[in-house]
């Protein structure tokens, strides 16, 4: 073979094998760009501004202690007097009742078991006369359903029904007011003391904290609020009785308890029930130290009328409602937005701040859930709603053209 030839072989394989490399490589480049990670998106957050609703303005009696709660918010919400343990009177028999059901349980629309009276329940009865308390008929060998007897102690008020139910329930005066000691233990009641079932010991005491404690454990227990409920009852032997709450039905009020001594002067523990926005309102409060039960009545009924707009409920978020964007470098474009609404009921000026989070994203469809937004309500004991953040759109792949001409980004990503 000629030296030129060669030379024409040798270029031909090199021109070749230049061409290979080049669809070699242009291949590579190809796959390489079009199967790499594209960069992740961050979040641009937009945070929620901090709620507040204006101040409740109770409208307290001129008398004596009060103090509100409802159902699902901690302890007391506004008070007003002195706070000290004082003498409960006939209140006294809302911790009976309580105690009671925790030996001998009852549940909503149960009678319960037959109670049959003795001679024993007889003597009781004298006693409770000669003490000048409240009481109710009972006979010898008469026979009422539980349920009966409990309205027998709680509508009149009768402190002889209270003194027997405890015997039933425990066998002596003596082991109730033990296990009355240990249950307000165990419930944390520290600042409340029976000496016996009914309250007409002035050593009976409870501070108006603890009573919206023991109202709430009241209407939460299903029996115990039917019955408190009640303005009257027909029940065997003793005949028609009647609440001695003249509050129930008035303003919404459907319990808890009158109480009544020279010493303790008139008191109240109450419920009632509203409608704020779509939530229900389960009110707790009680006035004690009143002079008359018509005075202490008007004051509660003031208090409840001014108690009622400082609930608010509050929307937290919206459905759909925009907390940040993320913008990808390929042009996309997603909303961050709640899942879904979510709303809170408040008290007074009670703070609500939030906070709102999302992770990096890379490519994600419309609906993916991509982090939350917490809200938390109140300071002390306060509480928290998160609401999930999802995508508005879908953030799609980028495609060949723009991974072919942003190959710096993609080893970014």
């Amino acid at each position: 073979m000629s030296p030129s030839r060669r030379v024409v072989i040798q270029r031909r394989r090199l021109a070749v094998f230049s061409i290979l490399l080049v669809v070699l490589g242009g291949v590579g480049y190809i796959g390489t760009t079009n199967l790499a990670p594209v960069p992740a998106s961050a979040a641009a957050l937009l945070q929620p501004a901090d709620l507040t609703q204006q101040v409740a303005a109770p409208t307290w009696p001129s008398f004596g202690q009060s103090a509100i709660g409802a159902v699902g918010f901690p302890g007391v919400l506004a008070a007003s007097g002195e706070e000290d343990t004082v003498p409960i009177a006939s209140i006294t028999k809302m911790v009976t009742a309580l105690v009671i059901l925790d030996a001998k349980p009852l549940a909503a629309g149960e009678t319960g078991p037959d109670i049959i009276f003795t001679e024993a329940d007889v003597e009781i009865y004298y006693d409770v006369i000669a003490e000048n308390g409240s009481v109710a008929p009972v006979v010898s060998g008469m026979v009422l359903t539980q349920r009966e007897a409990f309205e027998a102690m709680l509508l009149p008020s009768a402190n002889n029904y209270a003194a027997s139910l405890a015997v039933w329930a425990y066998g002596s005066l003596d082991n109730y007011l033990a296990a009355a000691a240990a249950w307000l233990s165990d419930k944390a009641l520290t600042e409340t003391s029976v000496a016996d079932t009914s309250g007409l010991s002035t050593s009976s005491v409870s501070s108006p904290a603890d009573l919206v404690e023991i109202g709430k454990l009241v209407v939460g227990h299903p029996a115990l609020a039917e019955i408190v409920a009640l303005q009257s009852a027909v029940l065997p032997v003793i005949g028609t009785i009647t609440n001695t709450n003249k509050l129930l039905g008035r303003d919404g009020i459907n319990g808890i308890k009158t109480g009544t001594t020279d010493v303790a002067g008139a008191c109240l523990l109450f419920s009632t029930d509203f409608t704020v926005g779509n939530s229900t309102v389960t009110l707790v409060g009680v006035v004690l130290g009143g002079d008359t039960h018509s005075e202490l009545n008007s004051a509660i009924s003031a208090l409840v009328a001014s108690v009622k707009p400082g609930f608010h409920e509050v929307v937290l978020a919206e459905a759909g409602a925009a907390f940040g964007r993320y913008t990808t470098e390929w042009g996309d474009v997603s909303d961050i937005v709640a899942e879904r609404t979510a709303s809170v009921l408040v008290w007074s000026d009670s703070p609500i701040s939030g906070a709102a989070t999302a992770a990096d994203v890379q490519l994600g469809r419309a609906g993916d859930e991509i982090g939350e937004v917490t809200f938390t309500i109140g300071t002390e004991a306060s509480t928290t709603v998160t609401v999930p953040l999802e995508l508005q759109h879908t953030l799609t792949d980028p495609g060949p053209a723009w991974r072919m001409g942003h190959p710096g980004e993609l080893a970014a990503g």
